[in-house]
Parts: C-alpha cells; structure tokens; sequence
C-alpha cells in the first residue's frame, strides 16, 4: 500500500515516468529469473508506457498522469513484486517513493505530537522548492538517486 500511495503523492509528474521507467526494466530482470512469462508480458507494457509518458512529459509537462494512473500504476508494481517475490527489492529500488511517503509520515507526526515541522512542506520534494531549489534540479536529483537505488537492486541479484 505505501508504494500505490507514494506514488499517487509523487506530484512531480516528470520525475515519476524517470524513476517508474527503469524500476519496471529492473522487475522484468527479476520476473526473467523467476521463469513468469506472462507478467515480463505486463511489465515490459508498462515498461512501454512509461517511456511514452515521459516522452511527452519532458519539463515543462505536457501531460498529466493524475491520481488514477498513479494508483494503478503503484498497484501493479506492488503485485509483480510479490508475484515474482522480490518485495524487498520493491522497497529498496522504490526509495523516491519511500522517501516521499516517509517524509509526510513524519511531518504529520510531528506536528501533531510536538507542534513543530520537520520539514517546510511535506512531502519532500515540495520541502526543496520551498528552500528555493529549480524544480528540474529537484527532478535530476531523484532521478540520481532512483538510477543508484535501481544499480543496487540489480546487485541483489548477485547475492541470492
């Protein structure tokens, strides 16, 4: 559930088809090695998609995906990764999303338990523009992050 609720909150639309893009490549990796031939069908579509999308959604975004294909979208990385059974994979090469969740859990958290922000605006990313960050600058950095987070979870397949 956090992943399909990340990545509805990944409101940077141009990030969200970088990062998603090579974290399905990665799944499909993992759905080869399994022997599931029909979700590498799946994941190599929403693979497809997901190029298309960020084609079109170069800075500035020329098309929005909106909550309802986020959600799906979030939705079928979460049952690929159980299905081919790399659920902490799913987590380590989704760590833009978890970030993103994270900070808004601590946020709410801390301002109901002690009255103060951790950040100026939750989630993340919106806390970096506050702070005067170019939102392409704040889209490059995450897509940094999500090609070392995807370079780590290809090692994992080394170490099993």
């Amino acid at each position: 559930m956090t992943h399909t609720h990340a990545v509805t909150v990944e409101t940077l639309q141009q990030a969200l088809g970088t990062i998603f893009a090579p974290w399905v490549r990665e799944l499909d990796l993992h759905v080869l090695e399994a022997g599931a031939g029909e979700v590498l069908v799946i994941c190599s579509s929403i693979f497809g998609a997901g190029l298309g999308f960020l084609w079109f959604n170069t800075y500035p975004a020329q098309v929005f995906m909106g909550d309802i294909g986020a959600l799906a979208l979030g939705a079928a990385l979460g049952v690929i990764a159980v299905v081919v059974r790399q659920e902490i994979v799913l987590f380590i090469m989704g760590g833009v999303f978890v970030m993103e969740t994270v900070s808004v859990i601590l946020q709410v958290g801390s301002f109901k338990l002690r009255g103060k922000r951790i950040f100026r605006m939750a989630p993340i990313h919106h806390h970096f523009e506050l702070k005067g960050w170019a939102e392409p600058k704040v889209i490059v950095r995450f897509w940094i992050i999500t090609v070392v987070l995807v370079l780590v979870g290809l090692a994992t397949l080394k170490l099993r």
